[in-house]
């Protein structure tokens, strides 16, 4: 008798522990699929959002300016970068009521391949749409690569203080082979290829690499100077510093020709285009394109987090 009643108690806390189990994984997969769904849902909001983002410059009757603002970096994937910046200019160019156009600029520069998209781009559409100026209006600098883009434009306007030039090319590097001798560390180093490693900062300088580079900054700082001198032609001063990297503010930059006149966005709107209205083509993503970046990046933290406990 007691030994039945041991068997019933077993089975009675095992049917009765299965049971938690069970319900427990229910739960949990009940969760899990209201979570999905409730994610779901906000996807199809965000997209629903997005498919009715209609461009806003797009439908303006009105005539007006169009303004394009360059800030930062000209580098890809940024708000300054080539596709961004296009993009805007497309749209200005495009729509028949912008009677002018000003590109804003407030940027230290980039990369050559960037800046030289943007510059073409710019050389195209003056080209497609000979009646619609377009202007460069610098704020604070535009130097190097933000000058490149620039002497694309028809007429470049600053600010007295405005800071203004840079046009040469840089490769900058460091050497720690007299901190590694120092320390008592030894490189070590596999290749394929003699030149793959070159201007290794961990080994000692290589005449022949450095000599190679030279020679590459060498053609690119003269594909600058040559698309610089095809925009702004005879403007230009004959002055040997003009293409040394030098920059300068905006009242010198008058009396070397780099730019043409002061002014802001506003007067060369009001006095220069005649259209006081200004409408801002600056590219903007998306909602959904602003909601993927984030979920990206937030995916990769995650996983770098990860990673780093795992190795901690």
């Amino acid at each position: 008798m007691s030994e039945s009643n041991d068997n019933w108690e077993k089975e009675a806390i095992k049917a009765i522990a299965l049971a938690g189990i069970k319900e427990q994984r229910r739960s949990r997969r009940w969760g899990i699929f209201f979570k999905l769904l409730g994610f779901a849902y906000l996807l199809l909001f965000i997209i629903i959002l997005s498919s009715n983002n209609i461009n806003e410059t797009s439908g303006i009757t009105q005539k007006h300016t169009a303004i394009i603002k360059l800030a930062g970096g000209i580098m890809p994937g940024e708000p300054a970068g080539a596709d961004s910046i296009i993009e805007g200019l497309q749209d200005a160019f495009r729509n028949k009521n912008a009677t002018g156009i000003i590109l804003e600029i407030n940027s230290p520069g980039g990369t050559p391949v960037q800046a030289g998209m943007i510059y073409n781009e710019i050389n195209r559409l003056r080209k497609l749409n000979s009646d619609k100026p377009i202007y460069a209006v610098i704020t604070d600098i535009c130097a190097s690569g933000g000058y490149y883009v620039a002497s694309a434009t028809e007429q470049i306007f600053a600010n007295k203080s405005s800071l203004i030039g840079s046009i040469g090319v840089r490769l900058s590097s460091f050497g720690f082979t007299g901190t590694m001798e120092k320390l008592g560390i030894e490189r070590r180093q596999l290749t394929a290829g003699e030149n793959k490693a070159m201007l290794d900062p961990f080994s000692p300088r290589n005449e022949k690499a450095e000599t190679h580079m030279t020679t590459l900054l060498a053609s690119t700082h003269k594909q600058f100077i040559d698309d610089v001198k095809a925009g702004r032609g005879s403007r230009l001063k004959n002055d040997p510093t003009l293409f040394s990297g030098l920059i300068w503010n905006g009242e010198q930059s008058i009396e070397l020709g780099l730019i043409d006149d002061l002014g802001s966005s506003a007067y060369v709107a009001r006095e220069i285009i005649g259209q006081n209205k200004i409408v801002d083509y600056t590219y903007q993503p998306d909602l959904f394109e602003r909601f993927t970046r984030g979920v990206s990046k937030t995916m990769i933290n995650l996983i770098y987090t990860d990673q780093l406990q795992h190795w901690l």
